[in-house]
């Protein structure tokens, strides 16, 4: 009975860590055991996946903190040219069409409102949208598609209207 007790303490923890990180899938692989933990998305929220090898974070530590993401989104960094900067709000793969033969959501001199649409980052095979949270047009575009992004990390410059 011990071992199972103990089972079921990693699991629990393991669902305090997915509903922290707002995680939908958790899948993880040792030897021959599996365990893939799914829960629905909260509703009326957009989905954040966050990279994650558990062999690589340390014991006690979550994988990233959506309070902060969530102030990043609604903070937007004025640079010091005036401009403001839409940032990576997760790590994952910047990618600046939604399919390769499509065209780019946006491109320097493109007019964007709160809510455009501005790229896709791809983080845990999941494609999230990234958002534009000002009125402007796209001054300057940061990144390259297929480039790999950090949490934090300007994408576009949008001169504000």
């Amino acid at each position: 009975m011990g071992q199972r007790d103990t089972d079921f303490r990693k699991i629990r923890k393991l669902i305090k860590i997915m509903q922290e990180n707002e995680l939908v899938e958790v899948e993880i692989k040792h030897g021959d055991e599996k365990i893939l933990l799914k829960r629905s998305p909260p509703p009326q929220q957009t989905i954040t996946s966050v990279p994650m090898n558990i062999s690589e974070v340390p014991a006690g530590t979550g994988a990233a903190q959506p309070d902060i993401a969530q102030e990043l989104a609604e903070q937007p960094e004025k640079t010091d040219d005036g401009l403001i900067e839409i940032i990576s709000p997760i790590v994952g793969t910047f990618y600046a069409t939604p399919s390769p033969d499509s065209e780019a959501f946006v491109e320097v001199g493109t007019q964007v409102e709160p809510q455009t649409v501005v790229c896709i980052i791809e983080a845990m095979k999941v494609m999230n949208e990234i958002k534009s949270d000002v009125s402007g047009s796209i001054a300057e575009i940061l990144v390259t598609s297929g480039q790999a992004v950090e949490y934090g990390q300007p994408l576009f410059k949008v001169k504000p209207n």
